[in-house]
């Protein structure tokens, strides 16, 4: 398949019509060539693929969107869906390709494609092809997009990022993936709905695996600035573990049981990704709960593991882990967690 991508042709030949349509202002000096194009390139337009690709596009973060899948039909109808809508969106210019040439010069290159789970098959032998899919998707971003932020979002998230990383040669601040950064929206959606606030006002994470082993930051959480579990012990308000341990195994069900509703999850990753690309572009220096080289963190030791943790993002990625104050209980289910994922890196001889 060619690459493919906006035209601005018309006529016999693809006659090139712009200089009789438009004139230029008497002695006017001629157009300053601009370096200053944002490029994001997508490689997956499955459902999350392209959820992510149209909520950057309506976001208005990139002048440039590169997408990249295995099937050509579904890549070229993907592409020529949302540039009908170009009269309704932000000016951004589209390329499509089954060849990774088309991402080169990325700002920051999006993975979300991965094998899909066949029925019986265990967990390993899926992340096994997964790792074979991510050594012909990784090595050409890297090569194309030298100075590029990678950001995984194909699952299982932690221990991809830690095979793109291993694969790209790439700075471990420029390589993480979206980890839990939606288990965290999701959380504070649930708390703020129980409390009847805006959801923007509740700070809340879940930290490590993005999955059964993730750990929710009860003793952090505070809303309107607010400490929430001091504010109830200071007010004598008796409150049980297990009316928590049930938001958290809430959260931790969420995906599932969107996917049993609709048959894949889509929309919330879309805007969890987006947000954490113009977080990162747009040099923010926002904090995340992002999956980044662990070590070292919260009695994290032993190993390159890579989970999720409070993370201070901006234009070169990962900026700095955030000191977030923890109980002891917390840390050893984060600890915990960590061993899970590292028994998993353990597995890929990589």
């Amino acid at each position: 398949m060619k690459k493919t991508a906006s035209a601005s042709s018309f006529g016999p030949g693809g006659l090139d019509l712009t200089s009789a349509f438009f004139k230029p202002i008497l002695n006017s000096d001629p157009p300053i060539p601009s370096n200053r194009c944002t490029k994001i390139s997508v490689v997956g337009v499955g459902n999350v693929g392209m959820a992510i690709a149209q909520t950057i596009l309506t976001q208005d973060l990139a002048d440039e969107i590169a997408l990249v899948d295995a099937k050509p039909d579904k890549l070229r109808g993907e592409m020529l869906d949302l540039q009908h809508a170009a009269a309704f969106l932000p000016r951004t210019r589209f390329t499509a390709s089954v060849d990774y040439d088309v991402t080169a010069g990325s700002d920051l290159c999006i993975v979300t494609a991965g094998a899909r789970q066949n029925p019986g098959e265990s967990r390993l032998n899926l992340l096994q092809r997964n790792v074979a899919l991510f050594r012909q998707i990784i090595p050409p971003l890297a090569k194309l997009s030298p100075d590029s932020i990678l950001l995984i979002v194909s699952n299982p998230v932690d221990v991809l990022t830690y095979v793109a990383w291993k694969l790209s040669g790439f700075p471990v601040n420029r390589v993480l993936g979206s980890g839990t950064n939606l288990d965290s929206s999701r959380f504070r959606f649930l708390i703020a709905d129980h409390l009847d606030v805006n959801a923007q006002d509740v700070q809340a994470f879940i930290v490590g695996e993005h999955g059964d082993s993730s750990v929710a930051l009860w003793s952090s959480i505070s809303v309107g600035g607010i400490p929430v579990l001091n504010f109830l012990e200071k007010q004598q308000i008796a409150y049980e573990k297990q009316t928590l341990e049930d938001i958290h195994q809430t959260v931790v069900g969420s995906a599932y049981e969107v996917i049993k509703l609709k048959g894949y999850t889509s929309w919330a990753i879309g805007y969890s990704v987006a947000n954490l690309a113009r977080t990162i572009l747009r040099d923010q220096r926002k904090i995340h709960p992002v999956t980044v080289l662990a070590r070292g963190f919260y009695g994290v030791e032993g190993g390159d593991v890579f989970l999720s943790l409070p993370a201070l993002l901006g234009r070169n990625g990962v900026v700095s882990v955030t000191s977030v104050n923890m109980t002891d209980e917390e840390a050893e289910k984060l600890q915990k967690s960590a061993k899970t994922i590292s028994e998993m890196q353990s597995q890929l001889g990589l």
